[in-house]
């Protein structure tokens, strides 16, 4: 399976072993409505694959992986790692830095990280959104903490720095991801969920609806960013969908940490759809997923 070069929050990666297979068995196009870091679109066997998410520096960066050449994306990434003078371990050794793996690259890293976000951010307000800039992006999150993706009101990249940096892991998983997105039939679109046309799909699609999840506390949820409200409009075009005869499928949690998503349920109660748990103990010879949640039900809801 392809990994996302991304290390997006809620990524699916890992419970694909157990939600790949309950999907159709033959899609034409597939809906990866808050399509994150891909990892459930770009594995999917479908004719034709639309990744949607709000995010638009998302779709810019997956965008320019599949429209630049390869060769040019991972010339420029060390070009701007040699720039910056960024640590890179794969080819001089944690010696090198003086420093060693448990406490990671971010001492010697951090001003230059620093000079490397300022100098990027300051090209947003320049508005020089060419592929450089979106190349830019992608060593930032490589070099940021937890390899993850942030930015402010003010538009700004605003991550610290990280203790990795742009290993062969990283490398690998970004190759293989490019080459998967330019044979794939795909386009990439910025909507917000309730702006989706359902109409232009067919019984033969299908569409996957990971969303932010109400009672956890991960940064999408930060100050607000997914409502009670938005729970609602989103269980309202859910059923809109089933009612055009449109298969879907929703990853979500029921109950996590003591909280109970009682929206969710009490519209579960009154549904018809049927309810997947995903186990978080699931393993096989290439995949093993710690419970790290034990207080968790994390659940796939189909309706068909």
């Amino acid at each position: 399976m392809i990994q996302s070069p991304l290390n997006y929050t809620g990524g699916k990666y890992k419970l694909l072993p157990q939600i790949l297979p309950l999907f159709p068995k033959n899609i034409n196009l597939f809906i990866d409505l808050f399509c994150g870091g891909c990892n459930v679109g770009i594995n999917v066997n479908c004719n034709k694959v639309i990744y949607n998410d709000i995010d638009i520096n998302l779709l810019y960066l997956y965008n320019t992986f599949k429209n630049l050449d390869k060769q040019s994306v991972f010339e420029w990434i060390y070009q701007i790692i040699e720039k910056y003078d960024l640590s890179l371990v794969s080819k001089y050794g944690y010696d090198f830095y003086k420093c060693d793996s448990n406490k990671g690259l971010g001492s010697y890293n951090k001003d230059k990280f620093i000079k490397l976000r300022t100098d990027f951010n300051q090209k947003r307000l320049n508005e020089n959104y060419d592929y450089y800039y979106y190349v830019m992006l992608y060593v930032l999150i490589v070099y940021a903490f937890n390899n993850q993706i942030r930015f402010n009101a003010k538009g700004e990249f605003n991550l610290p720095v990280g203790k990795r940096d742009f290993n062969e892991n990283m490398k690998n998983k970004l190759s293989n991801f490019i080459d998967k997105i330019k044979e794939q039939n795909c386009e990439f679109t910025c909507l917000d969920f309730r702006k989706f046309d359902i109409s232009i799909l067919t019984r033969d699609d299908f569409v996957y609806i990971d969303p932010p999840y109400l009672i956890t506390c991960a940064t999408y949820n930060e100050k607000g960013g997914w409502t009670e409200n938005d729970e609602k409009d989103l269980l309202k075009f859910l059923d809109k969908l089933n009612e055009n005869g449109i298969h879907f499928g929703l990853s979500n949690v029921l109950k996590s940490k003591g909280n109970e998503n009682n929206i969710l349920i009490t519209w579960l109660n009154q549904s018809k759809y049927r309810t997947i748990n995903l186990n978080y103990s699931y393993s096989n010879s290439n995949y093993h997923i710690k419970n790290k949640t034990s207080n968790s039900e994390e659940v796939l809801i189909i309706n068909y």
